[in-house]
């Protein structure tokens, strides 16, 4: 948002009685030239998953106290049909250990094919020593016990903090190169729905999804809720399929040569925001998307460079596993986030 700006065409003499009253009021004329300072949507990525066990109650505890404006996460869906919080469809060895407290061999079953009682016998509250993802988060504090816990558990921590500004970003993981491992989009979006509006947070929440057939069906059943578009174009993945002669099956049968950017195809897909890998965007990318009227974040964003480069691209939000240097960034720039305070909250017991 941008202080009032007045037309060419106003005369001379008006000008001078608005800086007159300016200067009764001690303030700089160049006040109405300054458009207001953007607020930073600072996010929890699965919490603060650099500091504390991915997408648990307890790493969602400490990204509450460290003051973000969006807790971040992923959901995946038991075979009983209750809304868990994990980033994958089957258990990561890297993360999860079994009831006889040894780290998985190999890939686990997937969460749709447990009950959520089977699924509370394993651990998620340690990195296995030795792994890759060890030696990407050397600073990740263990929580022994800590399990996968269900979404309603998050929103019932949330509302005992008190905090009720917090904004939730749920993605669908859903993918349709693995159909077999999850309910289909349809059924996926509209029981996130469903979990959001019976917790009554469905003005704090966004959908969000580099499954774009997800997003569609939020936006047929719930236009309320802001959808956010993930996007990727790397070697090691792509969703979007800029070379591609027919559409990708990630982006619900829009193709990008039809639009010519990504931004393009998310505004003719009705969506909120954008979400982009970091290494993606440019300043040009971010302007055009922001002048289409999408909000542009950055997704994930840890080291202190690439966050203040982030900043000078101009997005609005900042997707981090270290939400702490995020706030530390912005405090060096002179930029507020959207999140007032930091408020405590304690790290809830283990079940």
């Amino acid at each position: 948002m941008s202080a009032p700006r007045f037309s060419h065409r106003q005369s001379t003499r008006t000008w001078s009685v608005l800086l007159a009253l300016l200067a009764g009021l001690c303030l700089p004329a160049a006040a109405l030239a300054q458009p207001a300072q953007r607020a930073i949507d600072v996010q929890g990525h699965r919490g603060a998953r650099a500091l504390a066990p991915e997408n648990t109650l307890a790493s969602f505890a400490l990204a509450l106290s460290l003051g973000v404006s969006t807790l971040e996460l992923d959901i995946a869906i038991t075979r009983d049909d209750v809304l868990v919080i994990s980033h994958d469809p089957t258990l990561n060895p890297d993360i999860t250990r079994g009831p006889d407290g040894n780290f998985l061999a190999a890939r686990g079953p997937a969460i749709s094919s447990l009950s959520y009682e089977e699924l509370g016998r394993y651990d998620v509250g340690r990195i296995k020593p030795g792994t890759a993802y060890a030696r990407l988060y050397p600073e990740q504090q263990p929580v022994d016990g800590a399990r996968i816990p269900r979404l309603s558990d998050l929103f019932d921590m949330v509302k005992k903090s008190g905090n009720e500004q917090v904004r939730f970003a749920i993605e669908t993981k859903v993918s349709p190169l693995a159909p077999e491992l999850t309910s289909s989009p349809e059924v996926f979006a509209r029981a996130v729905v469903a979990a959001v509006r019976d917790a009554k947070l469905a003005s704090r929440t966004s959908i969000l999804s580099f499954d774009w057939r997800t997003l569609k069906t939020v936006q047929q059943e719930a236009p309320d809720i802001p959808t956010v578009y993930l996007s990727m174009q790397q070697r090691n993945f792509d969703n979007i399929g800029e070379g591609q002669a027919e559409p990708s099956a990630w982006t619900a049968g829009l193709r990008y040569r039809d639009h010519g950017s990504v931004p393009r195809m998310i505004k003719a897909a009705g969506g909120h925001s954008w979400s982009a890998f970091h290494r993606d965007l440019s300043a040009a990318k971010v302007k055009e998307a922001q002048e289409l009227g999408l909000q542009v974040l950055a997704w994930t964003v840890n080291e202190p460079s690439d966050i203040a480069g982030m900043l000078d691209l101009g997005v609005d939000g900042i997707v981090s596993d270290r939400p702490d240097r995020v706030f530390d960034v912005l405090a060096r720039k002179g930029l507020k986030p959207l999140q007032p305070a930091s408020v405590p909250v304690p790290v809830p017991t283990t079940r």
